[in-house]
């Protein structure tokens, strides 16, 4: 699915959207609500109310359509690969669509700073361009990801350029 990299990675992470909600789950939730709405609509037919089973039929479909979009973006996936020569940042859309980052490990500069209260933000960059990491992550996630990934740029940029040795300017 991803092409291999040339020599040793120091980081090889495939990040996903946590999917709470098996298939089966969603079928058995989806069957409640629809069996809910068709006894309440039955009812307010019954009393004369024959707008109301539309809007519950109505609430039916959105909360279908609500979880199909769910599990759509759970297929999101973002994977971070990093070796001596290169970092490497694939981002795959629901739809097979993909983005790609790649930057030159020496080059590659890295921020983790906090956004808001409770939020993290891991960003990698070069020169200008900038590139926002883990957007699926839990801030703490974030976090944890931002400290990998320092490690596995400094351990990269080791191999290359041994202690001692300057690095290009």
């Amino acid at each position: 699915m991803f092409p291999p990299m040339s020599g040793r990675l120091y980081m090889d992470a495939e990040i996903r959207q946590n999917a709470s909600l098996s298939p089966l789950g969603f079928k058995v939730i989806l069957g409640v609500v629809a069996a809910a709405c068709s006894v309440f609509s039955l009812f307010f037919f019954v009393i004369g109310a024959w707008p109301a089973p539309i809007f519950l039929g109505l609430d039916v479909l959105l909360i279908w359509l609500a979880f199909r979009a769910s599990f759509r973006a759970a297929a999101r996936k973002e994977r971070v690969r990093v070796s001596a020569e290169q970092v490497e940042i694939w981002l795959e859309s629901e739809r097979g669509k993909r983005t790609v980052w790649t930057s030159p490990t020496a080059f590659t500069g890295l921020d983790v700073e906090p956004y808001g209260q409770d939020d993290t933000k891991v960003r990698l960059r070069l020169h200008r361009k900038r590139y926002l990491v883990g957007r699926a992550l839990s801030p703490e996630e974030r976090a944890d990801l931002g400290r990998a990934l320092d490690d596995a740029l400094r351990a990269a940029r080791a191999e290359r350029y041994p202690t001692g040795a300057a690095l290009p300017v």
